[in-house]
């Protein structure tokens, strides 16, 4: 993997959004048919709806198709620069074309890759990462590698809607997609099994419930020392209390809610549990201690793969160097890094989760300094970096990303950067601003937290290259 991440110039806009699989000599030909509703599916658009183009060279993105398919389409919204589409009819099908193995696919708006070879999905996901860092000019000599697990039963947590209708039906299920609108949900192939095995009971309880219109939504959590029902309560109602206590012990879960419309309060409606998820440490697992509310991963296999990547990764550098860990939740990357040897201090916005993160440390006996601090204000960050003077960073944020702090690394440098991400685009954009103050890539991963959908994790590990420069811009020798 050497020599990644060299900056390259920009190229021209190709004039077409997130293609994948497209050959550039028909960027802008128009599909062989000119029957208007046959097209040919040239690539994937990032979301993983199949892209084409009209007779006439519009664009067009097509729900449920794949690269190299002819299929029959019916417009459901047109804009300026380009079509939605839906498949009508499948004229030529893809060989990478699966059965889909859930029942609900197309309706619910939870996996929308199950059509796709799961090794098809995959390679997907790494031609997204590298396309998105080529629009930024960085260039990737190999394909990023490959963090993956078992395709079904991996999701640990849920969250489900409830509704009630004019006919008083009560609905549970998840989101269509880019809508509003319920599906109902009897089974989930990626749910974690014991979470599965409550959707037919919580339909029947609901329905069972006096005042079901109270209820928000439900969410579900599987930890290493069992399952956890959270229910969103919009109104007091103590008959239906009891019922949800009746229900969590028949079904032996643990319970909870948020009680209130405006400023919900959160209480254990049964005996607080010790909640723990373990991750892979140097020498063997380590537990972390959660609440409900907290970030946890939705796939803890391959959240262990990511936690032991950054282990393999660094492995070789974190031997006593001062690490600072932004975005640090529970301590799910800094105690591992911590036993491995780092000095780490942990900046993370939540000051439940520090609060945590500080507990969870004192528990397996390692020394970390925990730190609220709010990660998108440029002051903050530039403070953290100045009093800590870190060699290794790890950066694990939200979907937003974390642009105040890679240009703040740009004007107090690091050795080291590790860049955790859940969002491909604002990765990339963090990443020029990286690479342009001086950092390349030196090794990257896909990581395929949500199988069969289009979301992916990402990791980029950073070196500095560049000149040393102080808080004011002089360039030292650092």
């Amino acid at each position: 993997m050497a020599m990644l991440g060299k900056r390259r110039p920009k190229r021209a806009p190709s004039g077409v959004s997130g293609l994948q699989g497209r050959k550039a000599d028909d960027r802008h030909t128009p599909a062989a048919s000119q029957e208007p509703d046959l097209l040919e599916i040239q690539g994937l658009a990032h979301d993983g709806r199949g892209v084409a183009r009209s007779p006439e060279g519009k664009t067009v993105f097509v729900d449920g198709a794949l690269p190299g398919e002819r299929v029959r389409v019916a417009v459901h919204l047109t804009r300026k620069r380009f079509d939605e589409a839906h498949v009508r009819e499948l004229v030529t099908s893809s060989p990478e074309r699966v059965a889909p193995p859930c029942p609900h696919f197309g309706r619910c708006g939870g996996c929308d890759l199950q059509h796709l070879a799961l090794p098809a999905q995959r390679r997907h996901k790494q031609a997204v990462l590298t396309e998105l860092l080529g629009r930024q000019g960085i260039s990737l000599e190999d394909a990023p590698e490959l963090l993956a697990g078992a395709g079904e039963d991996y999701r640990r947590r849920a969250r489900l809607g409830v509704k009630v209708d004019a006919d008083g039906r009560v609905h549970l299920g998840f989101r269509a997609r880019h809508t509003h609108r319920l599906i109902d949900i009897d089974s989930c192939r990626v749910l974690v099994p014991a979470l599965e095995a409550l959707l037919a009971p919580l339909h029947r309880q609901l329905s069972a419930l006096e005042a079901p219109r109270q209820v928000g939504h439900l969410e579900l959590l599987e930890s290493d020392r069992g399952v956890v029902l959270v229910v969103r309560q919009l109104r007091e109602h103590a008959g239906d209390t009891r019922r949800w206590q009746d229900f969590a012990a028949a079904q032996g879960v643990n319970l909870a809610r948020w009680l209130g419309r405006e400023g919900p309060a959160f209480e254990w409606l049964t005996p607080v549990p010790a909640l723990e998820c373990r991750v892979p440490g140097p020498s063997g697992e380590i537990p972390l201690r959660v609440a409900p509310g907290d970030f946890l991963q939705a796939n803890a296999e391959v959240n262990r793969l990511m936690v032991g990547a950054a282990l393999a990764w660094l492995s070789p550098l974190v031997e006593k160097a001062r690490m600072l860990d932004l975005f640090a939740g529970v301590g799910n990357f800094s105690l591992p890094l911590a036993a491995a040897g780092a000095r780490v201090t942990t900046a993370e916005g939540s000051p439940a989760m520090v609060e945590r993160l500080a507990d969870n440390a004192h528990a397996n006996g390692l020394d970390i300094d925990a730190h609220q601090a709010d990660l998108n204000d440029p002051a903050a960050v530039r403070e953290l970096l100045a009093v800590t003077r870190p060699e290794l960073v790890v950066l694990d944020p939200p979907r937003e990303g974390a642009e105040a702090v890679s240009q703040a690394l740009t004007a107090y440098p690091v050795p080291h950067l590790l860049y955790i991400s859940c969002d491909p685009a604002t990765l990339s954009r963090d990443a020029a601003h990286l690479v342009q103050g001086g950092y390349r890539i030196v090794r990257a991963a896909v990581a395929d937290m949500f199988v069969h959908t289009s979301h992916l994790e990402s990791m980029l590990m950073f070196e500095f290259t560049g000149s040393t420069r102080d808080p004011q811009g002089a360039p030292s020798d650092g």
